[in-house]
């Protein structure tokens, strides 16, 4: 089991989360009650998935105590006011079934129809992000963070709020690396968590990840998870087979300085 992150509060969070993206309502249950079984002890909702109360059911129904499970949800993109942050947050508690928020997010910058278009909506951000500090302060959410956030959508944020993100959630993977983006968030304290790290299933069948992978003597989904591990940064990996959920869970590899460079320059073949 890998060391836990500790988040700028001093919260720590499990270093590899299980992801809920793309697991429907009624299988939701099912899988994290499985992923739950097999040791993962941090688990990725979000208010977009259309899954929190099946997350929240098995976690409440898993035996565990609630302590030891690290949750995440986040705001809808849509959303950009206190008021509508505001109610989502209620339904998230509601649904989930849970006394406190281990970390929330807001889950982009902008709607999802309008990601990394010319409005910015930095003020409208911050009206959200006001609402995620008055929550936090209360103790019902223990981490605010952000996700899909670029440097300026960072900036401004942190230039108007009491509580600096605590997290960046963003896609990372072999082939697809924004260093930069990285290294500012990490000189910020802001810890950068990776989803997609397996490029959506793309590594699995890429021919340099799949030879780097064979000179380690692991499986190419071990290999990206551990590059996301070399970076600092925290890996959310999906899957609903419990033979994968449990090697992308149980591994342990070290990834020379070399090697990194070569991953972190890699594009894949159809980039």
């Amino acid at each position: 089991m890998q060391k836990p992150f500790i988040l700028s509060n001093g919260l720590q969070i499990p270093s590899i989360g299980f992801g809920t993206w793309l697991i429907p309502q009624e299988r939701a249950c099912l899988r994290v009650s499985q992923a739950l079984k097999i040791g993962y002890r941090h688990m990725d909702s979000a208010q977009d998935y259309g899954n929190e109360a099946g997350v929240g059911e098995a976690i409440r129904e898993s035996g565990l105590p609630r302590e030891s499970i690290f949750v995440t949800t986040k705001i809808k993109a849509s959303i950009k006011s206190y008021g509508e942050a505001k109610s989502s947050l209620e339904e998230s508690f509601s649904k989930l079934g849970l006394n406190y928020i281990d970390l929330v997010l807001i889950h982009a910058p902008q709607p999802w129809e309008e990601l990394r278009g010319p409005k910015k909506y930095y003020e409208e951000n911050r009206a959200v992000w006001a609402c995620m500090e008055e929550f936090y302060k209360d103790g019902r959410i223990k981490s605010i963070g952000v996700s899909n956030f670029l440097e300026d959508d960072l900036e401004h944020l942190m230039s108007h709020c009491s509580i600096k993100p605590m997290v960046n959630q963003i896609c990372l993977n072999i082939g697809d690396t924004d260093s930069e983006l990285v290294e500012y968030c990490q000189k910020q304290g802001i810890l950068v968590e990776a989803y997609c790290p397996i490029a959506h299933g793309k590594a699995l069948s890429d021919p340099f990840v799949i030879t780097m992978a064979k000179k380690y003597n692991v499986s190419p989904a071990v290999l990206c998870l551990a590059y996301a591990l070399e970076l600092g940064t925290l890996p959310l990996p999906k899957s609903e087979n419990p033979e994968h959920m449990k090697e992308n869970l149980d591994f342990s590899l070290s990834i020379s300085p070399e090697d990194m460079e070569s991953l972190k320059r890699w594009r894949h073949q159809d980039q």
